[in-house]
């Protein structure tokens, strides 16, 4: 008796210790309570509304609302399941955070420098295993978005071709990105970005950047930058 007693007045400060929580994650191997019990107290919460089940051994505790509980944002999202360098936007999600584009897509797509984790809902992360740079370059988000947008040009970008190429130009050259930072990350990007990055690199003025870009076969250069324009 007196250890089921002991369980139970434990479980109830698990519980009040969730409840008291706000806009953070839990795990059950953060709790002080056996296993069974552990699962029964979450799938309790999650029935009651009190908690959110965001895949498989992961729980968020948000702001309580008319609608139900918060759902976490795509930042929190990514930095609980895809901490450090080198993670950022992709596809048409990194188009429409720089602007070039205004299709808002159905999930955020974020691109991944290794093994991608499940994707929850609202979120498909992409894997870019070898592309290694970015993570010994510490490329922030922004610059991943950019590097993954000059990748899916053709198919991401809405704006016409100077437009686009020049709001990429202001990016460099008001320091929102680092143009030193995207050369050496380049070593490990496929051919398309490379040649567009050096384009994009001598649109910017920084011609002491571009040769630091590995260049990739001329018919890829030749093709890849015909989409990039720059104002005469």
């Amino acid at each position: 008796m007196a250890v089921m007693t002991r369980d139970r007045a434990r479980a109830r400060a698990e519980r009040d210790r969730i409840l008291r929580s706000r806009r953070r994650f839990w795990r059950p191997d953060e709790l002080a309570t056996a296993g069974s019990t552990t699962k029964h107290l979450l799938a309790d919460l999650v029935s009651a509304g009190d908690l959110r089940r965001i895949r498989r051994g992961l729980y968020w505790r948000g702001d309580a609302s008319p609608l139900g509980m918060s759902p976490p944002s795509v930042t929190d999202l990514v930095a609980e399941l895809a901490p450090g360098p080198g993670v950022g936007p992709a596809g048409l999600y990194a188009a429409n955070l720089l602007r070039l584009s205004t299709q808002v897509p159905r999930a955020a797509e974020i691109a991944v420098p290794g093994r991608a984790p499940t994707s929850p809902h609202g979120i498909r992360f992409a894997a870019r295993q070898a592309r290694s740079a970015r993570v010994e370059t510490g490329l922030t988000a922004i610059e991943v978005a950019l590097l993954e947008s000059l990748e899916s040009w053709e198919r991401v970008v809405e704006l016409p071709a100077i437009e686009a190429t020049a709001l990429l130009v202001e990016m460099i050259r008001s320091g929102a990105v680092r143009p030193d930072a995207l050369a050496r990350a380049s070593v490990t990007e496929p051919g398309a970005v490379r040649a567009r990055l050096r384009r994009l690199l001598h649109a910017a003025g920084r011609d002491d950047l571009v040769d630091a870009v590995p260049a990739p076969d001329p018919r890829t250069e030749l093709a890849r930058t015909r989409a990039l324009a720059v104002a005469s």
